[in-house]
């Protein structure tokens, strides 16, 4: 996993800084690598948290 994702766990707020526009994100499920975010604007979306690393919104 890359960085901050080995952290990240359920109830968190991120974002995908290749793709902005999906607005701020909660993190659902971090499990083997794969991390399932739950995006304003896209929806449920599953992570490859070996090849993108998500940055997270303070509260």
């Amino acid at each position: 996993m890359i960085g901050i994702n080995a952290i990240l766990e359920p109830g968190m707020l991120v974002r995908n800084p290749a793709q902005p526009d999906w607005g701020t994100g909660q993190v659902q499920s971090n499990i083997g690598g794969k991390i399932t975010v739950n995006f304003r604007e896209q929806g449920k979306v599953v992570i490859d948290g070996t090849r993108l690393a998500l940055a997270i919104v303070d509260q």
